[in-house]
């Protein structure tokens, strides 16, 4: 499955969580089997033309619509800052559902 989340850089390991107002790359997670197969990153989500399942905000007030009409599910962090902890999070299903 693929996961998009907005960042403020695009290095795998220090890049965190940031508004869509504020982001720098949009980081496209490739997740499957429990861990992550690829992760990459793009200037817009646009960028991309293929079916994404997730994108991870970093709060429950962020514009979400857009994504919702697009068939992705919505999901916000808690206290998870980097790509790593969030992927994390996500495994355990410990980040909020937005939108309900």
């Amino acid at each position: 499955m693929l996961i998009w989340i907005p960042v403020d850089g695009n290095d795998k390991k220090h890049s965190k969580v940031t508004t869509v107002a504020n982001l720098k790359q949009w980081a496209l997670i490739d997740f499957d089997e429990g861990e992550v197969k690829s992760t990459r990153f793009y200037a817009t989500h646009e960028d991309f033309g293929e079916w994404v399942d997730f994108v991870i905000l970093a709060n429950k007030f962020e514009p979400y619509i857009e994504y919702m009409n697009e068939g992705m599910v919505v999901l916000c962090v808690r206290e998870e800052e980097t790509i790593e902890e969030i992927i994390e999070a996500f495994k355990f299903k410990e980040l909020d559902e937005v939108g309900l």
